[in-house]
């Protein structure tokens, strides 16, 4: 329930706050895809093993898409410029993440 309210809340923040840029980034099982969040256009697609890491500049919002066909959980970890690191376990079946604006780094193993 905590996750539901907190991807609302981020969701709500993201929609109402201006001049943001947002980078969508979809993590499959080995491979990772960048699009055009308005378009939905693949920007990037490259392979990968083991943790991604995604920097989140300042102003811009991250939405990442994690999608597993098997519903795994994904450890997440998100590292702000101070150093304070928040990390989470988010489902991964086919699910939607909105960071909060950066600058922050996010790593998902």
């Amino acid at each position: 329930m905590k996750k539901i309210t907190l991807s609302v809340a981020l969701l709500a923040s993201v929609l109402t706050a201006k001049a943001q840029d947002t980078i969508c980034t979809m993590v499959s099982l080995d491979e990772v895809l960048e699009f055009n969040y308005q378009t939905s256009e693949v920007i990037d697609r490259e392979d990968y093993k083991g943790i991604v890491f995604i920097e989140v500049n300042d102003g811009e919002v991250l939405c990442l898409h994690l999608y597993d066909k098997k519903g795994n959980k994904r450890k997440i970890t998100i590292t702000y410029p101070n150093g304070e690191q928040v990390v989470q376990k988010l489902q991964s079946k086919d699910n939607v993440y909105f960071t909060q604006i950066g600058p922050l780094t996010v790593d998902v193993k």
